[in-house]
């Protein structure tokens, strides 16, 4: 027999209030979180905890599905290079949210599960209900009050033994991961693949950050300036910080490219640098503003689009588009 579920996190802010949940049914489900966290860490522990509270089930296949790539790509392809490295990257950097990780690895010691990913905020039932709970421990950290935790993993005519409880406090490693693909955001990558994550965000604002005494233009260009540089680039924090969590990019290919897609493959690879020859900064409102540009690098010349909103005090890159220049 297999077991079906979904598994989701969740992150206000990411980080911020966090939650975790998988579910089968409305009869079988779990969720936890942390009163801080992020994204990603709900992802891994809502997974974590789905092996934990199946592990009487060890001979039923366990098909698992998430909206997070990252988390995917992390126990199927990624885990037995880190662990050969001693837990870390390829540039030697320690891998982020290990712990989370070295528990996963245990829990699915002798057991058989398939991943399948599924997009998130598409109508998918069990992704949806996943979601919602996931969402609703956030909420209740944020609010400061009980939240419901669900029943467990309980089939008809058996009792579910309970399961493990998640950590008083998210991990504090940080996450990583190699994702790949071709999104042309600031520089052409090399990887061609399949490639979600929320990041961690940075506690402070760095330079460029949204001031009274800038203009938005100005801010603007001068953090997709910094977007352009490598070293930017491979800085999940710093990334996690500048895009939007609703960050969407169209590639060069065509393909619609998610924030966590994004992210993870420039992390993985983030190009050669590139020049920006300013076209036009556009404040189309208040709080958006429009930069279309040519950008120059070794591979050639591209024409680019980034719609810049503010969130809060903070500029951030909400769409981007680039398309290479005949």
């Amino acid at each position: 027999m297999t077991i079906t579920a979904a598994a989701d996190g969740s992150a206000l802010g990411n980080p911020g209030p966090a939650g975790w949940a998988w579910y089968v049914n409305d009869e079988c489900w779990h969720a936890g979180g942390w009163p801080h966290g992020t994204n990603n860490q709900g992802e891994l522990m809502a997974v974590l905890d789905l092996f934990r509270a199946t592990a009487h089930l060890a001979g039923e296949d366990l098909h698992i599905l998430c909206d997070s790539q990252y988390v995917i790509n992390s126990v199927t392809k990624w885990m037995p290079g880190w662990k050969r490295k001693g837990w870390r990257k390829s540039d030697g950097k320690p891998v982020l949210n290990v712990e989370l990780l070295k528990e996963i690895d245990q829990a699915l010691a002798g057991r058989k599960y398939t991943f399948e990913w599924v997009r998130g905020h598409a109508g998918h039932e069990l992704n949806e209900a996943a979601d919602e709970r996931a969402r609703a421990v956030a909420l209740a950290y944020q609010q400061g009050v009980a939240a419901r935790q669900g029943p467990g993993f309980v089939r008809a005519g058996e009792a579910a033994p309970v399961p493990q409880q998640a950590p008083a406090a998210a991990p504090a490693a940080k996450m990583t991961s190699a994702f790949v693909g071709e999104p042309a955001l600031f520089g052409e990558s090399g990887l061609f693949d399949e490639p979600d994550l929320f990041s961690e965000l940075e506690e402070q604002a760095r330079a460029g950050d949204a001031s009274a005494d800038q203009a938005p233009e100005t801010i603007v260009e001068a953090l997709e300036r910094e977007l352009l540089l490598p070293e930017t680039r491979s800085d999940l924090g710093r990334t996690g910080v500048l895009l939007h969590p609703n960050f969407t990019e169209i590639g060069s290919s065509g393909r619609l490219w998610t924030r966590d897609e994004v992210m993870m493959a420039l992390e993985e690879d983030p190009g050669a640098p590139a020049a920006l020859e300013l076209l036009a900064a556009e404040r189309l409102g208040a709080d958006t503003v429009l930069l279309t540009y040519r950008s120059h690098a070794r591979s050639g010349t591209v024409l680019r689009s980034s719609l810049w909103v503010l969130d809060g005090t903070q500029w951030r890159l909400r769409f981007h588009q680039g398309t290479a220049e005949a």
